[in-house]
């Protein structure tokens, strides 16, 4: 019982002792430092970690008095001595690794600290990359340069420049900075035209190659990303290249800012070489405690990286975790892994303290939560600030903590920034870009025309002329600074060049825009920037007519056949309505019978040249006139409107009148050699290739549209409209038939997002405002006269019965119902005398003859009719007169 006890006793003791030995807080704690000791940062961060231990390891609020013990590693900015550096320093049991400052080293030593599960905690590796689920133990006490190219690019935007050459340092910190700018750039509608590397270890000669080549590119805003550079050879070589004047725009990332501090006062006068330059600064609000570390921001950040790896490791003390490292082999030698390396991590990503730099604090990505930057603009040897950047406020002349609305989800319309001055001491915005220069002038590609050379052409003398020329010389003029330029023909002038071929020379920088009668159409327009069209054209069809005024018979054409025989009719019918009609009512319309047959046929047809002779004077007879008359006027104009377009139009001789019957016809068609209009033709209207002609001059027009398709020549021609117009000038027996079925027009055509193609089109569309352009247009083709065939139709189609039929049944129904009224009328008279001849035989008898028949009965109604209206009254009134009055 007693060994029992004893041994119960003795486990306990054990226990006991084991778990305090575990609970007990190390007297020390190892934290590594990597980091360039000679590096403009290396400098400032030195001072600054070795300051930070002191005051942690002096503070009795922190650590309870554990140790921490920095060991320091020089990588000296290269990967290979930094790696070393890092398993060195892994042997020593370090819990977290401060650094290192480059990122090319942050990627590797990355690598390592996932395999050991030791954070890496750096101060100045800004690359956007580090922040990948690649690394999850590395964090970062500075803004990322996504953040940084985001301020950056919304400079440019603020400014309106479309293209800029980003300029930078050959390794990760360089070329993942630029690529973050170009996605920042991007979204805002703008581009890093030309991406130019300099060596890691460059020299003067490598900045003078890369700024040399720059020169003949174009823009002029540069965007400068590399590592700091205390003898700023970048801007000693662009003063000595003449770059530092009011055509160029310098913005640099903060590696400027950071470069400064570290000029001695005796080489401050070399300064001057920055003058005009801009360049963005990291941003640290105001704090009550400040530490000086060369006046640079990165050792204030390393200051803070020393307490965030102190509040840590006090966190993770006093949560009672071992410090615990486990030996495993490896190539390398003997590595120890960090036990708890995951629970530290964790711990390292709740961080949230005040520092000299603000609040300290990571986000989701384990970067410093951002604070924004400063926009600095450098003028006599000083720093001035014209603003402020973050994401949620934008630019403002405010700082960001003291702005309270979030601008991000908002139009930025009320950015500001102070007044900047650039370089050459200007202080209007500098446009940005120059394309050519007296030693470099630009190349403009023109067709060597070999017909229409009205348009463009080099003639022999190497004179290059023509109207598309005019309009590009005098647009130029109004272009508001100096565009030194050049012509380079572009064909042998045996035949017309292939424009297609010429517009992609422009995008294979043969040449630097291309100026002539280039449609714009869209294959085109996939690969270059067009200006403001400057003429108006689209794809006409041309046919040979016909000269219809030599016909003696012209005259019959506005009426059909059927036209003709309807009108003749309605004359003959007309004349013999109104003849019944007045004719017992009206002299005229009596007499012996030739007379009256004379009359009745003059009467009608007399209605079309002149007053009648004869008046009518029964109120039916009038009412046909009024219709008769009316008619006549309609078909009297329309007879006169046809006949005359077919005195003056010239009629087609080809049955082609528009695309569709063309498309339809199966006929072989010309087309203008070179022009776009084949590769419309076949396809757009898949009008197979065998059926297109090419010709080369208007001379070859002529000859195919006269020898015909059955003959070796053409059934048409299509082209575009300007050449169609100059060719009608000179050969009167063609005419255009249908509409323009393309519509288009000529521009000049330069590089895509070339800013010439803006300004040049806003000078075209001066020219057509005050008249110059119509002026210019008229000095080369309307120099006898304009006449445009433009909308010269075909023969017109001739009157047909189906457009007048209505008048004609409206005439025809009146005549009919005048003509009913007048027999309603004289039956009932007839009927009248009839019933008075049975009370009265001594009235007169119609005919005198008593002979019964039923021929007698039609005879006498007759005779009756042809009896005047007003002997017929009379006789009715005697007999309507008393019997007493008759016999006194």
């Amino acid at each position: 019982m007693e060994s029992t006890i004893r041994l119960l006793l003795t486990l306990s003791i054990s226990l006991l002792l084991n778990t305090c030995a575990h609970c007990k807080r190390p007297a020390v704690v190892n934290v590594g430092a990597l980091f360039s000791f000679d590096s403009v940062i290396g400098k400032a961060a030195k001072t600054a970690m070795e300051i930070a231990v002191i005051d942690v390891n002096n503070d009795s609020r922190i650590l309870n008095g554990t140790e921490m013990k920095l060991f320091m590693e020089d990588t000296n900015c290269s990967v290979f001595k930094g790696s070393i550096g890092a398993f060195q320093m892994l042997e020593q049991d370090v819990v977290a690794i401060i650094g290192p400052q480059s990122s090319a080293v942050a990627h590797m030593i990355s690598q390592i600290a996932n395999g050991v599960q030791v954070p890496i905690i750096s101060y100045a590796a800004t690359d956007p990359t580090l922040s990948s689920l690649q690394f999850p133990y590395f964090f970062r006490t500075t803004q990322s340069d996504s953040y940084q190219m985001a301020a950056m690019a919304n400079l440019i935007d603020f400014y309106g420049w479309k293209e800029v050459i980003a300029i930078y340092i050959d390794d990760e910190y360089g070329r993942n900075g630029v690529f973050s700018l170009d996605d920042e750039v991007e979204k805002r509608k703008s581009k890093i035209s030309y991406k130019l590397a300099l060596p890691t270890n460059y020299n003067l000669k490598d900045i003078s190659d890369v700024l040399n080549y720059s020169i003949p590119l174009g823009p002029r805003v540069y965007i400068i990303h590399i590592h700091p550079d205390p003898s700023l050879k970048i801007f000693e070589v662009a003063n000595k290249l003449n770059m530092m004047t009011t055509d160029y725009v310098w913005l640099t990332t903060d590696w400027l800012c950071t470069t400064l501090p570290s000029i001695t006062p005796t080489n401050q006068p070399s300064l001057k070489i920055i003058e005009g330059v801009v360049g963005i600064c990291q941003h640290t609000p105001q704090t009550s405690e400040k530490k000086n570390f060369e006046s640079n921001v990165y050792g204030s950040y390393a200051y803070d990286t020393v307490w965030a790896v102190a509040n840590t490791i006090d966190t993770f003390l006093n949560q009672e975790m071992n410090m615990s490292f486990s030996f495993f082999d490896s190539k390398f030698g003997k590595l120890k892994i960090f036990d708890n390396g995951k629970d530290f991590v964790k711990i390292l990503s709740e961080t949230n303290f005040n520092g000299l730099t603000g609040q300290i604090q990571f986000n989701t990505d384990r970067n410093l939560v951002p604070r924004g930057y400063e926009i600095v603009n450098f003028v006599k040897l000083s720093i001035q600030n014209v603003g402020y950047w973050s994401n949620h406020s934008g630019l403002s002349v405010a700082p960001p903590e003291s702005l309270k609305v979030d601008k991000s989800k908002l139009p930025r319309l009320n950015e500001k920034l102070g007044v900047i001055t650039w370089p050459g001491g200007n202080t209007d915005r500098p446009r940005g870009w120059v394309i050519g220069d007296q030693e470099r002038p630009l190349r403009i590609g023109i067709p060597k025309r070999a017909s229409f050379v009205e348009f463009v052409t080099e003639l022999s003398n190497h004179t290059i002329q023509g109207y598309c020329i005019d309009v590009f010389t005098e647009a130029v003029k109004l272009i508001p600074y100096q565009l030194p330029f050049r012509f380079v023909p572009f064909g042998d002038g045996e035949k017309n060049p292939n424009y297609d071929q010429l517009v992609k020379f422009v995008t294979d920088d043969v040449f630097d825009g291309a100026v002539g009668d280039i449609a714009i159409v869209t294959n085109r327009t996939k690969i270059v920037d067009y200006t403001q069209p400057y003429a108006t054209t689209g794809l006409v069809i041309v046919v040979p007519i016909n000269d219809s005024k030599a016909s003696a018979w012209v005259f019959l054409r506005p009426f059909t056949i059927e036209m003709w025989c309807a009108t003749t009719v309605a004359f003959v019918l007309i004349a013999l309505v109104i003849w019944l009609l007045e004719h017992r009512v009206n002299d005229d319309f009596r007499g012996p019978l030739k007379r009256q047959l004379v009359t009745i046929f003059l009467f009608s047809f007399s209605t079309l040249f002149k007053r009648n002779q004869e008046d009518t004077v029964s109120p039916l007879g009038r009412m046909v006139m009024v219709v008769w008359l009316f008619l006549l006027m309609v078909i009297t104009s329309s007879y006169t409107a046809s006949l005359t377009s077919i005195l003056t139009v010239e009629q087609l001789s080809s049955p082609i009148t528009g695309i569709d019957a063309l498309v339809a016809s199966h006929l072989p068609i010309g087309y203008q050699d070179g022009s776009f209009a084949h590769t419309y033709l076949a396809e757009s209207l898949y009008i197979p290739k065998s059926r297109l002609i090419p010709l080369g001059s208007p001379q070859e027009y002529d000859k195919a549209l006269r020898l015909g398709p059955h003959h070796g020549g053409v059934a048409a021609i299509v082209d575009e409209l300007p050449y169609i117009e100059l060719f009608l000038l000179e050969y009167a027996d063609f005419r255009i038939v249908g509409q323009p079925f393309t519509r288009s027009g000529w521009g000049f055509a330069f590089k895509r997002d070339s800013p010439l193609a803006t300004t040049l089109s806003l000078a075209i569309m001066e020219l057509s405002e005050n008249g110059k352009l119509q002026e210019i247009h008229d000095n080369w083709f309307c120099k006898d006269g304009c006449s445009s065939a433009v909308g010269a139709d075909s023969e017109p189609n001739q009157l047909q019965m189906s457009s007048f039929w209505g008048l004609y049944l409206i005439c025809g129904a009146f005549s009919l119902t005048a003509l009913v009224l007048f027999l309603l009328q004289t039956i009932r008279q007839y009927i009248y005398y009839k019933q008075q001849q049975m009370l009265d035989p001594s009235l007169p008898m119609f005919p005198a003859s008593r002979n019964r028949g039923c021929y007698s009965v039609l005879f006498n109604f007759f005779d009756f009719i042809d009896e005047k209206e007003e002997a017929i009254k009379n006789m009715f009134k005697k007999d309507d007169l008393p019997e007493a009055s008759r016999t006194v």
